[in-house]
C-alpha cells in the first residue's frame, strides 16, 4: 500500500501559493504528507517538504533536462500514493518523471489550466502543444479541465486517458471576496483620492502580449468624451508596462489610467471599483474575473473561453471580439449612463461565483476526485472537513 503522500508538481511555487492552498490544507486533514516541487523560494503554508528545483517555462530551455532528472530521483526516492501536476511544465516533466512509479500504483493528476491550443488559436500552438499533450494523457490518469472548450477537444479528439473531469478552476473564496455598501465604497474611494462620481474600471493582470491591456486603453480613449470621469485602475507588472504608459500618453489618457503596480491589497481595490474590464486573448479560466465578480462587479470583457464561463451578455455583462475597441466602450457608457443597471449585473455576478465557483464548492469536487484514489489506498475519509 502507498504512503499517505501527495506531492504538488508545477513550474513556479507561487501558483501554488495563489491557487491551491485550501486543497492542500484539506490533505493535511485527512493526515497526509504534501510535498511540492517547484522553481521558488516561498515559504508555503500545509507543506511538509519543498523541493526548489529550477523549471524553466520555456519548453526548449536545456535546464529542463536536469529539472527532469532531479524530479525524478525524488519520486523514485518517495512512495507518493498521488502526484499533481499543474501548469504546462510542471505537467510535462512531472507527468515524465512519474512514468515508472505509475506503474507501481502511484496516481498521477494533471489540471490543463487552459490549453496553449484552442478554436481560433495559433497554428504553431497547435502544431507544438497538442501532440505533447495527447501523448502525455496516456501517462495521466486524471485529466483536469477547467473550461467547456478544453473538456470538448480532450473527449472528442479521444485523448487516450482513464478519466477527463471538468471543474470550475481553483476557487475563489467568497467569503474574502465580497461586495460592501454604497457608502463603505464611497468612504473607499476618497481614502484612494477618487471623487464619489468617478467610474472606476478595474483589471488585474500581467503586462504581457496575450493580457493585452493596450485593448483597454483604446477602449477608454474612445469613451472618455462621453463619461469623463471614466478612470481606468490596472493592477500588475510586466514587459509591456512602459509601452502601455506611452501609449495612455499618446492617446490623450494618461490622467485617466491608474498604473497600480503589483499589489497586495487587490480585495481592497476591486470593492471601491464599479466595473471589471478584461482583454486576454487566451484565459482558461481567470481568476481575478472570477474575484471582481464575486464582490459584485459586472464584466465587460473580450471573448475567449474563459470569459465565455463566466459571462453572459445582458446578464452580468457583455463579451466582445479583440478588434472592436468601439463597441467594447459603448457598453462601458451603457454601464456608467443606466441608472442600476451595474447593480443588477453586479448581483448576478456574486450569484454565479457563489453557486458554482466558490473554493468550497471546487474543494467539493476535487475531493470527490482524490478520494477515488485514496480509497485505493485504504483511505475512507471521503467528506471530512469539507463543509
Amino acid at each position: 500500500m502507498k504512503k499517505r503522500k501527495i506531492l504538488y508538481c508545477t513550474t513556479v511555487d507561487y501558483h501554488l501559493k495563489a491557487f491551491h492552498l485550501p486543497y492542500m490544507k484539506w490533505f493535511k486533514e485527512q493526515g497526509w504528507d504534501v510535498d511540492v516541487v517547484a522553481s521558488g523560494n516561498i515559504d508555503l503554508p500545509y507543506t511538509d517538504n519543498k523541493y526548489n528545483i529550477p523549471i524553466q517555462r520555456s519548453p526548449f530551455n536545456r535546464k529542463n533536462l536536469s529539472a527532469y532528472r532531479q524530479i525524478k530521483r525524488l519520486i523514485e526516492e518517495n512512495d507518493y500514493a498521488i502526484i499533481h501536476c499543474h501548469t504546462p511544465l510542471g505537467g510535462v516533466l512531472g507527468r515524465l518523471a512519474a512514468r515508472q512509479t505509475r506503474k507501481q500504483g502511484t496516481k498521477v493528476i494533471y489540471t490543463a489550466h487552459g490549453f496553449h491550443f484552442y478554436q481560433g488559436g495559433p497554428w504553431l500552438n497547435w502544431l507544438l502543444y497538442y501532440p505533447i499533450e495527447k501523448i502525455l494523457a496516456r501517462l495521466t490518469d486524471s485529466l483536469v479541465t477547467i473550461n467547456t472548450e478544453d473538456f470538448t477537444i480532450a473527449t472528442k479528439r479521444r485523448f487516450k486517458v482513464n478519466e477527463i473531469v471538468q471543474i470550475p478552476g481553483v476557487g475563489v473564496d467568497t467569503d474574502r471576496f465580497k461586495p460592501i455598501d454604497r457608502q463603505e465604497q464611497l468612504r473607499l474611494k476618497r481614502s484612494f483620492g477618487y471623487e464619489d462620481d468617478d467610474f472606476l474600471l478595474f483589471n488585474a493582470a500581467e503586462f504581457n502580449k496575450n493580457k493585452n491591456q493596450a485593448f483597454l486603453i483604446h477602449a477608454l480613449a474612445l469613451l472618455k468624451d462621453e463619461v469623463p470621469n471614466a478612470k481606468l485602475l490596472l493592477a500588475g507588472e510586466g514587459p509591456l508596462l512602459a509601452s502601455s504608459r506611452e501609449l495612455a500618453q499618446q492617446l490623450g489618457v494618461g490622467h485617466q489610467v491608474e498604473f497600480l503596480g503589483f499589489r497586495k491589497d487587490i480585495q481592497t481595490i476591486i470593492v471601491l471599483c464599479d466595473v471589471a474590464v478584461a482583454s486576454s486573448y487566451r484565459e482558461g479560466l481567470p481568476v481575478a474575473v472570477m474575484e471582481a465578480m464575486a464582490c459584485g462587479l459586472p464584466v465587460v470583457a473580450v471573448d475567449n473561453r474563459g470569459h465565455r464561463e463566466l459571462i453572459q451578455d445582458d446578464y452580468n455583462g457583455w463579451l466582445h471580439t479583440e478588434d472592436d475597441p468601439q463597441a467594447f466602450a459603448n457598453k462601458l457608457v451603457m454601464l456608467a449612463t443606466i441608472q442600476d443597471l451595474p447593480e443588477q449585473f453586479g448581483k448576478n455576478s456574486r450569484k454565479l461565483m457563489v453557486e458554482k465557483y466558490s473554493t468550497k464548492k471546487v474543494l467539493r469536487e476535487k475531493i470527490h476526485m482524490y478520494q477515488k484514489y485514496m480509497d485505493e489506498q485504504g483511505e475512507t475519509t471521503w467528506g471530512n472537513k469539507a463543509k
